[in-house]
């Protein structure tokens, strides 16, 4: 369950504990707490008796489907829950959210009729029934909304202010409006950084970070991989996460790594997006991956240092050579002029005397 503070006009609470159509079957439950009023929320059985972790339908424009849900007073006392329905979306962290209350409902919020609250004894649980009524002009794909139950108490901020806080607990109703189906996804503002390693005989580690923009009518989870020089990196969901989900017009930002990358200056290199799309049947739906390529540049500077090393070694080696073959060269003529000189003066001394 999560709060928030509300003055003089209702601030929103996110929507909390809101369940995926993927995940199991499970009611969302307002987190307990001493003192704290709890309750569960979740759909009723489908029409195969089956438990719901969320309400998904395939309808024409135009046409309506009714269903309900439960809602649960886990509390000592008796408590009235407001009744909401609005547009949905996926936050930063890839978790379902709705909007909140002073933020209008555009698309499929608004075609959820039900009722305004609901009183609850304690320990009991109440049926409420919802209608989802498609306009006749809604555009083919993919439309999400959540329904919640709200609970309003008092509080105070952290000035000590008296505010309202919003607690809402719900579940997500998707509406896979009939006609074209148009997966599609795009591939921008990609960027990559290079990190060396100082061991000049042990390759890097390449990050490429990017942004997946839903661009299609369906809502589709992200597969794909990054690869440069003949290495491959799959795409996978940061630790802690899910799959990551992208509704109808959602932007995700993406980073993968890929180790064992040696640096030639520049590493080009390609993002290959391959979209999961299914049916609402769990048939899944070819789609054509995206690719979009990308060139890192990868200066080696310790293989730099080592090759100037050596440099600098064979350029010394070479100098000191060449500085004692002049030395060498040097003495060799200076003890062929000494020569010179004694030979000159020794033929002087052994002439034969004048008599």
């Amino acid at each position: 369950m999560i709060r928030s503070p509300r003055r003089s006009s209702l601030v929103a609470a996110v929507l909390a504990a809101l369940m995926g159509v993927a995940i199991t079957a499970a009611p969302a439950v307002a987190a307990p707490a001493e003192g704290q009023i709890t309750w569960a929320v979740k759909p009723a059985p489908g029409p195969d008796g089956k438990a719901r972790a969320a309400v998904v339908n395939e309808l024409d424009p135009g046409q309506s489907a009714s269903d309900s849900f439960t809602v649960t007073n886990l509390s000592a006392e008796r408590v009235t829950f407001q009744l909401t329905s609005a547009d949905g979306f996926l936050n930063s962290d890839g978790r379902f959210d709705i909007l909140p209350s002073d933020t209008p409902s555009v698309d499929a919020g608004t075609w959820i009729t039900l009722p305004d609250e609901v009183t609850i004894d304690p320990s009991a649980t109440v049926d409420v029934p919802f209608t989802v009524s498609v306009p006749d002009d809604a555009e083919p794909g993919d439309h999400i909304a959540g329904i919640a139950a709200v609970l309003i108490t008092g509080g105070k901020d952290e000035s000590g202010s008296n505010v309202d806080v919003e607690s809402r607990v719900g579940f997500r109703v998707t509406t896979r409006v009939t006609g074209e189906a148009l997966p599609a996804v795009e591939i921008s503002a990609v960027t990559s950084d290079y990190r060396l390693n100082w061991n000049p005989f042990q390759p890097g580690r390449l990050t490429v970070d990017y942004t997946l923009r839903n661009t299609g009518n369906l809502r589709f989870t992200v597969a794909g991989q990054v690869s440069a020089q003949g290495r491959t990196v799959d795409y996978r969901p940061a630790a802690g996460q899910s799959a990551t989900e992208l509704f109808p017009g959602d932007e995700r930002q993406l980073s993968q790594q890929i180790d064992d990358i040696w640096p030639l200056f520049l590493v080009p290199g390609d993002i290959s997006i391959d979209p999961q799309v299914t049916l609402l049947d769990g048939t899944p739906i070819e789609v054509e991956p995206t690719v979009a390529s990308f060139t890192a540049v990868a200066v080696p500077l310790p293989q730099l240092l080592v090759l100037l090393g050596l440099a600098l070694i064979v350029g010394a080696v070479f100098w000191d050579r060449r500085r004692s073959r002049k030395k060498t060269e040097a003495l060799v003529a200076e003890a062929r002029e000494e020569g010179r000189r004694e030979a000159k003066h020794g033929g002087g001394d052994t002439a034969a005397p004048v008599i």
